[in-house]
C-alpha cells in the first residue's frame, strides 16, 4: 500500500470469551508498540471457527478495550468476511504444488509430527480429511524484538501443516498471513505461546510472494497452576471499575516500572505515560506466573 504508514500493528482476539489479563498484556504491548512510534493499531476479531464462538464475547471484547483506553484505527475487520482470499490463496497453493488434500487424523502424527502420509497423494481407502502445506527442507532463522534470534525447523518440529480443515474452517495459519498482508500489518506483537507458529508463517509468506512483517512476542502469563491462562481454562476478565490499575498490573508485568502514583489513575494519564516510556528492551524473555491473575 503506498499509503501505508512506517508502523502498522494489530490485536487480533478470537471471541470465544471476555479478554483475561493475558490477553490484556498482549493487546497493550501491540498497542504501545504501535503507539510509541506515531503508527497506527489495528483491530481483527478472528471468528472463523464458529464452534468456539461465543455470541456475546464479540460485545465485551470491545467493551474491555475501550474502558482500558486501547482505542484503534482503521476498520475493525472480521475473518469471516474473507473467505474468498483465503479460498483463492488454497487454490494459488494447490495448483502450484505447495498444498496436497490429507486423509490423516491428528491419531496418523507421529510425537506431534506429521510424517507426510499424503504427500505423493491420498492412500487407498481414505477420504479428504484436510489440505496441508507442503513444508520444504531446511531451517527458518528470524529476528525476534524481544528475544532476539530463533531458528526453528517446521519440518523436523510439526511437518506439513494443515491450513484448511475438513469442516471446510480455514486454519489459523493460512488465515492470520492473508489478513496481516492484506491489511498492510508491518509488526506483530503477540505472546510467545505463538512463536512456533511465526516459522509457518513465514514459509507461507514465502510460498504467497507476500511481506514478512518483524516479530515480537511477549511473556506468556501463567497461572500457578504453571499453565498459560487461556479463555478456555475459564481465566477471570478484568475489573473494568479500576482501569487504571489493570493498565499499572500489565506494565509491571512487561517490566516497564510505572510509577505507583499512575495505579489508579485515569487510563488516559496511564497510556500516556507508557507510550513516552515504553520499552521493548526490559520486557521479561520468559513467561511468567501472576499471584494476582491465576
Amino acid at each position: 500500500m503506498s499509503d501505508a504508514p512506517t508502523y502498522r500493528g494489530r490485536f487480533a482476539p478470537t471471541p470465544s470469551g471476555p479478554l483475561h489479563f493475558g490477553s490484556i498484556v498482549a493487546a497493550l504491548a501491540s498497542w504501545l508498540a504501535a503507539r510509541s512510534r506515531n503508527g497506527q493499531w489495528w483491530l481483527r476479531i478472528e471468528d472463523l471457527d464458529r464452534q468456539r464462538l461465543r455470541p456475546d464475547a464479540e460485545s465485551s471484547i470491545l467493551n474491555t478495550l475501550e474502558h482500558l483506553g486501547l482505542h484503534w484505527d482503521g476498520p475493525m475487520l472480521r475473518q469471516s468476511e474473507r473467505l474468498v482470499h483465503y479460498q483463492a490463496a488454497l487454490e494459488r497453493l494447490l495448483r502450484e504444488g505447495l498444498a496436497y488434500p490429507c486423509g490423516c487424523s491428528r491419531a496418523d502424527l507421529v510425537e506431534g509430527c506429521y510424517p507426510g502420509t499424503c504427500r505423493s497423494g491420498l492412500p487407498e481407502g481414505r477420504q479428504i480429511r484436510s489440505w496441508r502445506f507442503r513444508v520444504p527442507d531446511g531451517e527458518v532463522t528470524f529476528i525476534d524484538r524481544i528475544r532476539g534470534e530463533l531458528t526453528i525447523d517446521v519440518a523436523h518440529s510439526s511437518g506439513d501443516f494443515v491450513i484448511k480443515r475438513a469442516d471446510g474452517y480455514f486454519a489459523y495459519h493460512l488465515a492470520v498471513v492473508l489478513d496481516d498482508a492484506l491489511c498492510g500489518m508491518t509488526d506483530i506483537v503477540r505472546g510467545a505461546d505463538l512463536i512456533d507458529s511465526t516459522p509457518r508463517h513465514i514459509l507461507l509468506q514465502q510460498a504467497l510472494g507476500l511481506p514478512t512483517p518483524t516479530y515480537a512476542h511477549t511473556p506468556v502469563v501463567l497461572g500457578d497452576d504453571g499453565r498459560k491462562l487461556s479463555k478456555h481454562l475459564g481465566a477471570p476478565p478484568p475489573v473494568l471499575s479500576d482501569p487504571g490499575t489493570v493498565l499499572h498490573d500489565a506494565l509491571s508485568f512487561l517490566g516497564q516500572r510505572p510509577p505507583a502514583a499512575l495505579r489508579s489513575a485515569a487510563p488516559a494519564r496511564v497510556l500516556a505515560w507508557a507510550s513516552e516510556n515504553w520499552d521493548e528492551a526490559v520486557i521479561p524473555r520468559l513467561d511468567q506466573a501472576s499471584e494476582r491473575w491465576h
